[in-house]
């Protein structure tokens, strides 16, 4: 029996939000959540400290460089913000193109819960800052609301650990999506200086020159990085938030789900080199599976890590320093900008997300995915009032005089504890007064027919429902037990398949089970999946397009399910796979009769028996 994994990654997957459900990516956010913890703890006890003044000496420490007679100097505080925080909106930059390309925001009908959610959490919480602030200085101050900090929210998920949260998680993910955009929209329509034309006009000619760096031969690297710097100083003199030049380059740079065609060549590169060792082969390899990757994942994969371990601590170190001494708190608590924010981002939130997604689901215009509760949003919703990083930023480019700026920042902390205390609460209860079942004993998601892969009558009276993936050869030897079991019970009996890829075992059964699922969109799933058992140590690509010629499918068509439709398999293939997490399933193959999970030996004899025994238990 083939054993799941510590950890499970998506190769040739075009939805970053599942490969974020891995448990090695989920420890990576949570551990930079915890040093962005650390560091605002740090920040606001120095601030409190004996030695205050040398944090403050250090916020306001110039650094600068100097060209002949022309120079350029900026606070420290101001150079993380304005400098190091542009490489952060660009890695939010990549990953909003990357979910409206490829990923969980391209599928209308699965995106639109989580964006109506997305948008009622940005505009209800500014309404609710606005109530209490209608007017005056801090009116101005409604951006710090509005936006969730991602980082902290999968860390407080994480901490909180409510039963099933795999699917929340990929919820609030995609929200978050969303979230950011609203975000980066706010600051630039409404947090820009005064706009000088002549520089704003050089960052027009710059964006059209980095729209064209993608047709370069060679060195699009290098010319992303200089015209992006570029960027950002014609931004800084136009009045622009400069920060903006990140998610500007970031949009502007292509992204795609590998192809076979670069994919196959990598391949021949390596068994070149591996035939023959030397440099010029090795180069050539490693080129091959550099190209055969967007541009977009590899600087997620290589800026990332930098953004959430380095420059996030460091923004939480120079904006989270307020001072905590009783005027201040007694100032704070008597502030409307204070309540403001705290209603704002606790309550705002939580009613906008909640309201805006039963709405959806009551109207018939968007439906969650399997498995996800109303519940579930409820307890996520509530953890969304966390805003801390956006909301810091925004504190310091809405408002000026530092005590005010003060109050802001008691606002966003005070908020960002309350909304975990509330989420926390929310799921304890939940829990409490609707206990979940055992986890993985039944069924987590009923058959449907019009969605499962079934074999037999539809209405019979005995169901099986196997997990497994195309390249485990305990699947392959059960689907002949299966045969048998078939013709033993006849139209009895309804055979139903459900995919679970283990991939760090099985590195090919992903792409296996899309490929299955490309063929199931022309009728020819079971065809397919013969073909795939019949062939489990063959399942390149190239390879699984012949199946698809002998499984009878149209292979132009076989190629655009594949590659341009590529989300419609995809999405089965997760859902199933995200079913088998939430049951915490983990062997292939796995067996569940009449919707109890089956524990004994999977050979034709055992499995009649079992299905004889539940039969007779329900007559």
């Amino acid at each position: 029996m083939s054993e799941l994994p510590s950890s499970r990654g998506f190769p040739l997957l075009p939805s970053r939000r599942v490969n974020r459900g891995s448990k090695t990516t989920s420890t990576s956010d949570n551990a930079a959540a915890a040093l962005l913890l650390g560091f605002t703890v740090i920040a606001i006890l120095w601030a409190n400290s004996p030695w205050a003044h040398s944090y403050s000496e250090l916020l306001e420490t110039h650094l600068g460089v100097g060209f002949g007679d022309h120079s350029f100097d900026m606070s420290v505080k101001h150079f993380v913000n304005d400098a190091l925080m542009a490489f952060f909106f660009f890695i939010v930059g990549l990953e909003v193109k990357r979910e409206f390309t490829i990923g969980e925001l391209t599928d209308r009908s699965r995106a639109a819960v989580p964006v109506v959610a997305a948008a009622a959490g940005l505009v209800l919480p500014a309404v609710v800052f606005l109530a209490f602030n209608p007017s005056g200085e801090n009116a101005a101050a409604w951006g710090v609301v509005i936006s969730t900090d991602t980082a902290f929210l999968v860390g407080a998920l994480a901490l909180i650990r409510p039963m099933f949260p795999a699917r929340v998680r990929v919820f609030l993910l995609t929200l978050a999506v969303v979230d950011d955009v609203g975000a980066l929209g706010a600051i630039a329509l409404f947090y820009s200086d005064s706009i000088q034309v002549v520089p704003l006009l050089s960052a027009v000619a710059l964006l059209a020159a980095l729209a064209m760096v993608r047709f370069l031969p060679a060195a699009r690297g290098p010319a992303y990085a200089v015209l992006g710097v570029a960027l950002w100083i014609a931004l800084y003199l136009a009045g622009v938030h400069p920060t903006l030049a990140g998610v500007a380059v970031a949009l502007l740079i292509p992204v795609f789900t590998p192809e076979r065609g670069p994919v196959e060549q990598a391949v021949e590169q390596i068994r070149a080199f591996r035939q023959s060792p030397n440099s010029q082969y090795a180069r050539a390899a490693s080129r091959s599976l550099r190209e055969s990757i967007s541009i977009n994942e590899r600087l997620q994969e290589s800026v990332g890590p930098a953004v959430s371990f380095l420059i996030l601590p460091l923004f939480a170190l120079v904006n989270a320093g307020v001072r905590l001494d009783a005027q201040t708190l007694s100032t704070a608590l008597r502030s409307s900008l204070t309540w403001g924010i705290i209603a704002g981002l606790v309550l705002g939130k939580f009613v906008g997300i909640t309201a805006a997604t039963w709405f959806m689901r009551r109207s018939g215009l968007g439906v969650l995915v399997p498995g996800l509760t109303l519940r579930r949003i409820a307890g996520g919703a509530a953890l969304s009032g966390i805003g801390f990083t956006i909301s810091l930023f925004i504190v310091d480019i809405a408002i000026a005089e530092p005590e005010r700026q003060d109050q802001a920042r008691i606002g966003v902390l005070a908020a960002s504890v309350l909304a975990f205390v509330f989420g926390w609460a929310v799921f304890r209860i939940t829990d409490w007064l609707s206990p979940p079942e055992p986890v993985g004993l039944k069924l987590l998601r009923p058959v449907d027919p019009d969605r499962d892969h079934v074999r037999g009558r539809h209405d019979a009276p005995l169901t099986l429902v196997e997990y497994g993936d195309f390249e485990c050869p305990f699947c392959s030897r059960a689907t002949g037990s299966i045969d048998e079991v078939r013709d033993h019970f006849g139209d009895r009996l309804r055979y139903v398949w459900r995919h679970f890829p283990l991939e760090r075992a099985h590195p090919r059964a992903f792409d296996a089970a899309r490929a299955s699922e490309a063929a199931a969109l022309q009728g020819r799933f079971w065809e397919m999946a013969r073909e795939l058992f019949d062939h489990q140590d063959d399942l390149e690509w190239s390879d699984m397009y012949r199946y698809a010629v002998a499984a009878g499918c149209d292979i132009d068509q076989f190629d655009q399910d594949v590659r341009v439709h590529s989300s419609k398999v995809l999405h089965r293939v997760t859902d199933d796979a995200e079913d088998a997490e939430a049951m915490d399933l983990n062997a292939t193959p796995t067996l569940f009769v009449n919707g109890l999970r089956h524990r004994g030996p999977w050979d034709a004899a055992s499995l009649i028996r079992a299905l004889e025994a539940s039969r007779a238990t329900h007559s």
